[in-house]
């Protein structure tokens, strides 16, 4: 808010109410407009009125340590607090009340229920009248300067109409200085419509008058003035007029939203309006309003002088008990009271309403009780909501079973009972195999029918008793409360394999499906039910690793594992987030010089122990939990920083990475490898990636532009372990292959097996066809590199040369090589 001073201020208010709920209320819906504090009451009120100086104080009439009329006579007692603005609120509606409020020095009554809506605009006017209040004070203290400062137009004009006076010193207004505009006539200085009317005025037998004028084409964006005039002399006879011209646009725009607001808020509360029903001391209708009409199905002529009881049939909506109404129960207390939750109206037409409000007593000026009054609304599209929303939150909305949140409730529930009767709980987790591929194959429309089929074959199967929820795109679960043994177990799941196998038929086609399933009993397995689930699912794989279409109990074994597992990912986990992977080098060899040319990378992770785990071991974790992308981030950030080192070392050796598939299906791969090339400075037809077929065949045109993407940057391809996957040459044909890496198993078996020759033989006649690169892999003796260089092969790596060494360990080898220059040493070295 801006004062005359132009200083930025933001009012303050005060609030004092003893109910903390009335407090909050009105501070969250009207921090907004003003800084607020707030009291409950008594010399606290007044001590915090007096040392925060508010605008305004909203202040609650009915308060027990002191009410709010004398906190009201106290504070105008006081020169400190007694140009305060005070607004008084009660529920009190009787209209003594509003005239003792004013009485006692308050500006504003505002009644209970409080209509925040209204009372934001009533609270906002009163702040700006206290901002326009706090700027009158300060223009009195300089009238004079305030004079020329004003956007007001202030002049005195001589009877035949000469200016006399005029406090437009830059001739802002009409465009003509003050030296120029004394002693002209008004004709030659003001608007034509302005003069017409001051002309017309002059006649009048009036002493004072204003008028508005729409000004057109003015340079000063003044569109709307509002002038007044004050003629000096008697009636018949004119001595002297003072004129003064303001600019009313902006006025007249906020009046015109101000309409325009006033007709939405009128709007709105006649949308959203309350019924009310006014009484007589004896509960009598006095009054009907006509949303009262509509949900008593009484109209107010023929309601009028009848006990409130007769027209509102109210009562418990589960229950159907009838109290007493709230209006009887406020007359005879004297005291407002909130009507009964869960309370249903009967319409004289049969229609039912849950409804919701409160009645209060009418007082007259000396404090009798005269009447009542009582304002409610229907609820009962609110309440139908909650107990949709309740439903919907609480269920799955495919399949409307219950669903995970619901689950977890009953299988607590069912454990607990279990506990006390000293049963056994059974938790199924039910997957249906390969629904992914059917999903994708079939699309998701098709998917979510099957799901649908699935989850009413298996309600066919299951007891009253028991819960089926749906808590994954095509997991169920099955809760077989209060079993005496597992036969029942096994027999349901029996059922639910069997029944599952019969073909589904979706629009004339017929869907042959299996299912796995995991099983955990309580409290054998587990006594919470997040472990319940959590074995069922352990179980539920241990089905699935056993070929599917089949059920599997949670055991000791499968704890150990999960408790493995777990570990594993902590330490994968932490490893990632402290850069603890250790990268080891594998040297890569020209098989005819057995000169170390280049290197493979590989991962290796430490235990607390210190013991090194197998890639084997945490690369599928990684790629299974998402920890793939940074986990191969760091690899081969370090891969190619340390190949950068060993080419400023005077070694040329190109660096190998292996790409898990998941990496390379990642749309953020490409452009993370060009980055650290980047970063690295690593020239990058030194870098090779080693990508599996696997990967590669996924997406045929996806693969296709991420190797034409990375090919672009300079880099090399390599298919590792060529011949085990899906080997179709039709890749070797588009992509932008560079290099075959013949798999270790079938080098391994070559000298003893011929048809492993004869894949050997023919993987490298067909690289040599195609100008591939070729490197054999797990060479391991002299027999196996002279049978590779009797076949031409060009490179190969494995333990007959080094086996994957630390970083310090490999370039201790390659300087070694370079000192001694033959296979040797280097054998020595690396072993």
């Amino acid at each position: 808010m801006l004062f005359g001073n132009g200083v930025n201020y933001r009012q303050k208010m005060l609030i004092v109410d003893d109910e903390q709920l009335n407090l909050h209320m009105l501070e969250q819906s009207l921090n907004d407009l003003a800084d607020i504090i707030c009291s409950t009451g008594g010399n606290d009120a007044l001590m915090k009125a007096e040392t925060y100086q508010p605008s305004i104080i909203l202040l609650d009439i009915e308060m027990p340590q002191m009410d709010g009329f004398e906190i009201c006579t106290r504070l105008k007692n006081n020169p400190k607090t007694c140009q305060i603005s005070i607004i008084f609120i009660t529920a009190h509606q009787e209209s003594t009340f509003e005239y003792k409020s004013l009485e006692s020095g308050g500006i504003d009554f505002i009644s209970k229920p409080i209509d925040m809506i209204l009372c934001r605009l009533r609270v906002k006017n009163h702040l700006r009248l206290k901002q326009q209040e706090k700027a009158l004070i300060e223009a009195k203290q300089d009238v004079q300067a305030l004079l020329q400062q004003i956007p007001v137009h202030v002049s005195y004009w001589n009877s035949d109409l000469y200016l006399q006076y005029c406090n437009d010193d830059d001739g802002k207004w009409f465009n003509l200085p003050i030296d120029k505009a004394i002693s002209r006539h008004a004709s030659a200085l003001l608007p034509d419509n302005i003069y017409q009317e001051i002309v017309h005025r002059i006649a009048s037998a009036e002493t004072e008058d204003d008028f508005e004028v729409a000004l057109e084409n003015s340079q000063n964006d003044i569109q709307y003035i509002q002038a007044n005039m004050t003629k000096r002399g008697g009636q018949d006879q004119l001595n002297g007029m003072l004129l003064t011209l303001t600019d009313i646009s902006s006025i007249r725009q906020a009046k015109k939203q101000l309409g325009i607001e006033n007709s939405r808020l009128k709007i709105m509360l006649n949308s959203i309006g309350d019924a009310v029903i006014a009484t007589d001391n004896e509960a009598k209708i006095t009054f009907m309003n006509p949303i009262a009409e509509r949900l008593t199905g009484w109209v107010m002529r023929d309601a009028i002088g009848l006990h409130i009881d007769e027209v509102m049939d109210i009562c418990d909506a589960t229950t159907q008990y009838r109290g007493q109404n709230p209006i009887s129960i406020a007359l005879k207390e004297q005291r407002t009271v909130a009507m009964a939750l869960n309370c249903q109206l009967n319409s004289q037409d049969g229609t039912t309403y849950r409804i919701e409000d409160s009645a209060a007593p009418i007082k007259d000026d000396e404090g009798n009780i005269t009447g009542a009054i009582i304002v409610f609304h229907d609820i009962s599209e609110t309440v139908a909501m909650a107990i949709k929303m309740s439903h919907l939150a609480n269920h799955d909305q495919l399949t409307d079973l219950p669903n995970r949140i619901l689950l977890h409730d009953r299988v607590t529930h069912a454990c607990t009972v279990a506990q006390a009767n000293q049963q056994q709980v059974a938790l199924l987790l039910i997957d249906i195999d390969h629904f992914k591929y059917l999903n994708d194959s079939l699309g998701h429309s098709y998917g979510d029918l099957i799901i649908k089929q699935v989850a009413k074959r298996l309600q066919l199967l299951v007891a009253p008793n028991t819960t089926l929820a749906r808590i994954g795109g095509d997991e169920f679960v099955l809760l077989l409360p209060a079993i005496d043994s597992t036969g029942q177990v096994d027999s349901i799941a029996e059922d639910i394999v069997t029944r599952i196998n019969t073909p589904f038929r979706i629009q004339g086609k017929e869907y042959p499906l299996s299912v796995s399933i995991g099983i955990s009993l309580y409290p054998t397995d587990a006594i919470r039910a997040e472990e319940l689930i959590t074995h069922a699912d352990a179980a539920m794989y241990r089905a699935k690793d056993l070929g599917r279409n089949r059920f599997c109990y949670f055991s000791e074994d499968l704890e150990r594992q999960l408790f493995k597992r777990h570990e594993l990912i902590t330490l994968l986990r932490t490893a990632i987030d402290t850069d603890a992977i250790n990268v080891y080098y594998q040297a890569k060899v020209d098989l005819k010089t057995l000169k170390i040319v280049g290197a493979e990378a590989l991962a290796r992770l430490t235990s607390p122990t210190g013991k090194v785990i197998s890639p084997l071991d945490f690369i599928p974790l990684a790629e299974e939990t998402g920890l793939i992308h940074e986990l191969g981030e760091q690899i081969l950030t370090k891969s190619c920083i340390a190949a950068k080192q060993w080419y400023e070392d005077g070694y040329e050796l190109q660096i190998a990475i292996n790409i898990a598939a998941k990496q390379f299906t990642n749309p953020h791969f490409c452009a993370s490898v060009a980055n650290i090339l980047e970063l690295s400075q690593l020239r990058s037809d030194l870098l090779e990636l080693e990508v599996t077929e696997s990967a590669l065949m996924h997406d045929f045109d996806e693969a296709l532009t991420i190797l034409n993407t990375l090919s672009a940057l300079g880099l090399t391809i390599a298919i590792d372990d060529f011949g085990t996957g899906y080997s179709s040459l039709s890749y070797l044909k588009f992509f932008p292959v560079n290099t075959l890496k013949i798999d270790q198993s079938f080098v391994k078996d070559m000298l003893c097996d011929e048809q492993s020759l004869d894949i050997v033989r023919a993987v490298i006649h067909l690289a040599k066809s195609l100008k591939l690169k070729l490197v054999a892999e797990g060479i391991e003796d002299d027999d196996q590199l002279e049978k590779l260089k009797s076949l031409q092969c060009e490179l190969g790596q494995g333990y007959l040369f080094s086996k994957p060494l630390p970083l310090d360990e490999f370039e201790q080898l390659l300087r070694q090589q370079a000192i001694t220059g033959n296979k040797q040493e280097i054998d020595n070295t690396g072993h």
